[in-house]
């Protein structure tokens, strides 16, 4: 496996404790000889919350780091200013609500290493509290991996767990994540998937864990509902993006398909009644097709964070 002589871990926060953690985890990871980490950490409150928290975890934890404050409540915003004030050969991110194993940046890097990939992402593990509901950890849908198309490549990813070379993003310098989706969710698949279509390569490192705690308000049904809808938007965007310059005229045909997906999701779901695990996952899917239609036909994102 190769070292780097420096990666920048990129955080962006917003009122959460749970930043603490984090950073503790980034200061815990095992790396080759002669590679370091900065951990930077980009606030995205109406005021600089976070600065005082920030210092005192990293001076604590013996880590370098840089802190910046990028208002107001658009995650966007915060993550354009951590690619402007990265000057390290390797970026990665991750969540300010996750903690990485102690291997996380070793196994990205030598997926890296062994794929001559550009971009690297590890899988993100859900863990649910102890009074979380069963069906909640049968179905498990808040644990995320890269979708692998079946030729074995991926064209898309997440900012919560990834290794990115810094020349990948030197070599687009006009991308940047979207602004007008800081606040519906799924800049970060835009984003990945203009970086794929610029010709950089992507790898799937599965050993490359972080983890990320499920609060209380996001086991509910009712946002997983929510989730995956805006997560529709997203591929629809994309759809929309491609399809002769996003006329409604000219996406019909993946109206009437999307549409016709969710019509069999819930129908499967009304079959699976029986099993909590299977309606549910159904309902999920059911809402990611329905959300694909409100995008290509023109409805408003809905606003998720």
């Amino acid at each position: 496996m190769s070292s780097w002589s420096r990666i920048d871990v990129c955080i962006c926060t917003f009122r959460r404790d749970s930043l603490a953690d984090t950073v503790r985890s980034i200061a815990a990871q095992g790396l080759p000889p002669g590679t370091g980490v900065r951990v930077i950490i980009v606030d995205n409150d109406d005021t600089p919350s976070a600065s005082s928290r920030a210092e005192q975890i990293c001076i604590e934890c013996g880590v370098e780091f840089l802190y910046l404050h990028a208002p107001a409540r658009n995650i966007s915003i915060a993550r354009n200013m951590c690619i402007s004030s990265t000057d390290s050969p390797l970026v990665a991110f991750i969540d300010d609500d996750e903690t990485a194993t102690p291997g996380w940046l070793a196994e990205l890097l030598r997926t890296m290493t062994l794929e001559d990939a550009d971009v690297v992402f590890g899988p993100v593990q859900a863990v649910y509290d102890e009074d979380a509901p069963a069906w909640l950890r049968r179905a498990d849908l808040h644990s995320s991996k890269p979708v692998i198309g079946p030729d074995g490549t991926i064209t898309t990813g997440y900012t919560s767990n990834v290794l990115i070379r810094r020349a990948a993003l030197d070599a687009a310098p006009q991308l940047r994540f979207n602004e007008a989706l800081g606040r519906s969710g799924g800049e970060d698949t835009v984003f990945f998937h203009d970086l794929h279509d610029s010709g950089a390569r992507m790898a799937f490192s599965p050993g490359a864990f972080v983890q990320e705690r499920v609060p209380p308000h996001r086991s509910r049904m009712s946002w997983l509902v929510r989730r995956a809808f805006r997560m529709g938007q997203t591929h629809g965007w994309l759809l929309n993006k491609k399809i002769n310059g996003g006329k409604i005229g000219a996406v019909g045909p993946q109206i009437g398909l999307a549409a016709a997906k969710s019509m069999v999701c819930l129908a499967a779901a009304v079959l699976g009644l029986g099993s909590d695990r299977v309606w549910r996952r159904q309902c999920f899917r059911a809402a990611l097709h329905a959300g694909v239609v409100a995008k290509l036909s023109g409805f408003k994102d809905v606003t998720l964070y």
